[in-house]
């Protein structure tokens, strides 16, 4: 009987998520059952390096082991239907850094905000430097100047990814030197633009508040997901979310959905019902197990309704009894 061929990236992936180099079909691994125990943290001197690598300070979030930098675009004047909306709405990226649950090796994941003739320059940078293209897509519809966004990652050491990626996005405008500095405060914040209490009641989450927006990101703990050895969690690009901007009585909504392929269609038809629009369907990462599916989302009007859509979203979400990464039905 003829043996079955394997790739270079199913090889790596089975090396990651087993921690050995058995070499079977990657549909075969997926069905091997293994215990995930907690992440490794970062140690203060892995952060260091990517501060030093980036020249920018960035946040830990100690109970996902996740370090995240921002990369917000303060370069671009953005508007949808020609009204102006500010970066916080959805126009700023990141960088994250976390280990696989071995601790041998770590996992960097990037999504990038970029003008289409950004992107290819970026794709060989990125692809120059070792890293990988996991995606790339729109996130809105009517926007001006056209974005799109890429996702971006890499596995190694923390210090070598976090030269690797400040390398491959040093000549862009993602690379924080080349930032000009953040807009002046507002002089109304998403605290005063908004009803607070009573989003939060209707989404049955606490938002933050960043600058004249608020934003609400929510993880999907009812799942177990593993990529290249890696646990996905909510700072590491697994989350939905929702950001408001405007005001309370006329507000824009924009935001993602992170779903089970079977959840997709629920969903769509979900938002659909709430007069909230489809702008994309898509991965944002690879090698995920169980794969996860994308939807972001558009909406305009009086901030408590477009609430209400994006809640019965997420009561859409977690219905379904799944096999995990583990084996483990979740």
């Amino acid at each position: 009987m003829e043996k079955q061929k394997f790739s270079r990236r199913q090889a790596l992936q089975a090396s990651a998520v087993l921690g050995t180099a058995l070499l079977f079909p990657m549909n075969k691994l997926q069905a091997i059952p293994m215990h995930v125990g907690k992440t490794p943290p970062l140690s203060a001197e892995e952060m260091a390096a990517i501060d030093r690598a980036l020249g920018k300070k960035g946040s830990y979030k100690e109970d996902e082991a996740v370090y995240t930098t921002s990369l917000p675009r303060n370069d671009l004047k953005m508007k949808i239907k020609n009204e102006p909306v500010p970066i916080p709405f959805g126009f700023g990226g990141w960088v994250s850094f976390k280990k696989t649950v071995d601790g041998k090796s770590a996992m960097v994941m990037s999504d990038t905000v970029l003008q289409m003739e950004e992107v290819n320059p970026l794709i060989s940078a990125a692809q120059a430097n070792g890293l990988e293209i996991a995606a790339i897509h729109n996130h809105f519809f009517y926007e001006e100047p056209r974005i799109f966004y890429m996702h971006i990652h890499g596995m190694g050491s923390v210090a070598e990814l976090a030269k690797k990626y400040a390398d491959t996005i040093r000549d862009s405008k993602l690379f924080p030197a080349n930032q000009p500095p953040p807009a002046a405060p507002p002089v109304l914040t998403g605290k005063e633009n908004f009803n607070l209490p009573a989003l939060d009641a209707i989404v049955k989450y606490t938002g933050t508040v960043n600058g004249p927006t608020y934003k609400y990101t929510i993880g999907r703990n009812d799942l177990k997901i593993m990529a290249m050895g890696v646990e996905m969690t909510t700072n590491i690009g697994l989350n939905s979310w929702a950001s408001f901007a405007g005001i309370q009585s006329d507000a824009h909504i924009a935001g993602d959905i992170a779903m089970l392929q079977s959840e997709v269609n629920v969903v769509i038809k979900t938002l659909r019902k709430h007069n909230l629009e489809v702008v994309a369907v898509h991965n944002h990462m690879l090698g995920d197990d169980p794969h996860m599916i994308f939807l972001h989302y558009y909406g305009r009007g009086n901030a408590a309704v477009l609430a209400q859509g994006f809640r019965a979203a997420l009561d859409e979400l977690g219905k379904m009894k799944v096999k995990s990464a583990g084996g483990m039905k979740m």
